[in-house]
């Protein structure tokens, strides 16, 4: 799944399959996405790299984190 070869960093790819699932409802509104430990086992990066992923689903308005609990799929928008 991830290209440990490519020019494209670690974090940048495992973004893209999360927002791909977050795109096709694998994870809907409102469910749990994966934890950092899960995503580093899921996809054998650093935790750090794991992290940044998270923070950058954030970032976009994708997820959102409540602390003590995880991070979330956030509601989208019907306006269009």
């Amino acid at each position: 799944m991830i290209d440990f070869q490519s020019d494209v960093p670690r974090w940048v790819q495992v973004a893209e399959v999360m927002r791909a699932r977050i795109a096709d409802g694998t994870y809907g509104a409102r469910d749990r996405v994966p934890s950092v430990l899960q995503i580093q086992h899921e996809f054998g990066i650093a935790t750090a790299t794991a992290q940044k992923v998270l923070r950058a689903l954030r970032a976009e308005g994708l997820t959102y984190t409540v602390p003590g609990l995880g991070s979330f799929v956030a509601e989208r928008s019907t306006d269009a």
